[in-house]
């Protein structure tokens, strides 16, 4: 089992978050959870539930452990720290700013910062369009340092039916991502019928 650290903030698509941290848990692979304040506030607003009640989910998991977003003394702030992966997602072009210009100011930032120093997987799950110059640079930038960056893009070719499918299929491939197999990814397999 894997320990990964994910971080949420305030991006529309918290049920992307959610859904990770589900798949994750359920999976039994250790999650370490922190996020921003308006990254609650957002997942209470898009998830129609109280952030309360949504880490009481979560904390029903003996694998599960939050971290707030203040506490730079957190375990997850050292590289001496042992984790397999970060996924932010959603993330925030306010966090990717912070993050390309080595802006460590919570502990989101600062997780950031230690898996590129440490030269761990950092997948960051971007929510903006239209992309702006500035956006783009800071992907590139943090492309070349060693982050993925993964627009949750639907897969079409998977034929989705709801949003629900959309959002699970997107879940799985961002978990594939870091070596992470669930039933809910769909697999290109060629056939065109």
């Amino acid at each position: 089992m894997k320990r990964i650290l994910v971080g949420l903030t305030g991006a529309s698509g918290s049920v992307l978050a959610y859904t990770v941290v589900k798949l994750l848990l359920e999976n039994g692979h250790d999650v370490h959870f922190v996020a921003s304040k308006l990254g609650e506030r957002v997942m209470a607003y898009e998830l129609d539930r109280s952030y309360a009640d949504i880490l009481l989910e979560f904390k029903s998991f003996s694998h599960f452990v939050h971290h707030d977003n203040d506490d730079l003394f957190a375990s997850i702030a050292s590289g001496s720290y042992p984790v397999d992966a970060m996924i932010i997602v959603p993330c925030s072009m306010g966090t990717l700013g912070k993050i390309a210009s080595g802006i460590a100011d919570s502990l989101i930032c600062r997780a950031a910062d230690v898996a590129l120093k440490e030269r761990r997987s950092l997948i960051l799950v971007t929510r903006e369009t239209p992309l702006s110059g500035i956006h783009l640079e800071n992907m590139l930038k943090l492309t070349h340092c060693g982050a993925t960056i993964l627009p949750p893009v639907p897969a079409y070719y998977s034929k989705p039916k709801t949003v629900q499918d959309i959002v699970n299929q997107t879940a799985a491939r961002i978990l594939g991502t870091i070596g992470i197999v669930t039933d809910e990814q769909v697999v290109w397999n060629g056939d065109i019928k």
